[in-house]
């Protein structure tokens, strides 16, 4: 199980190094051209890069509960309630990125209508809808996992 565990926080060390590349290079861009088309908006642009760069944090926090959880594995304390608090961090996670994202939208929503490229408001609902969607499935993973240890310590009472 060694393996697959360190082969998997392998996995999620790199999943976290492409999605700093749209932070260093397109949402800059991105919000600079959205100011240059609509320079009535340009309040807004600090907010908005806020907003951006603020999904981060919740996004690197949930892969470090979840190589949390790998180690749990290793350690076999996978059944424990350490493993249900990293999955309720992972929930949390996941609700703020899509909340976060769902805020943006709106300058997401003129600088796509400007550049006639509807394309960039399918990527932000994507990443809305794929975080709503990890919520729920932490959810019931926290559930399953809850119900495996009462479960567990039942028949550990009844021995």
């Amino acid at each position: 199980m060694k393996q697959e565990t360190i082969f998997l926080k392998v996995v999620v060390f790199l999943m976290g190094i492409p999605i700093l590349a749209p932070y260093i290079f397109l949402f800059p861009w991105m919000v600079s051209r959205a100011v240059e088309l609509n320079p009535e908006l340009a309040y807004l642009q600090y907010l908005f890069i806020i907003c951006l760069y603020a999904t981060a944090i919740p996004f690197y926090f949930a892969l470090y509960q979840t190589i949390k959880i790998l180690g749990y594995i290793d350690k076999n304390k996978a059944f424990s309630n350490l493993s249900v608090k990293a999955l309720k961090y992972i929930k949390y996670c996941a609700i703020t990125i899509s909340i976060l994202c769902s805020t943006g939208m709106p300058l997401l929503f003129i600088v796509a209508d400007d550049d006639d490229a509807p394309g960039i408001i399918l990527l932000g609902l994507i990443v809305i809808f794929a975080s709503i969607v990890i919520a729920v499935f932490a959810a019931v993973l926290q559930k399953l996992l809850k119900n495996a240890i009462e479960i567990k310590s039942e028949n550990e009472l009844t021995i």
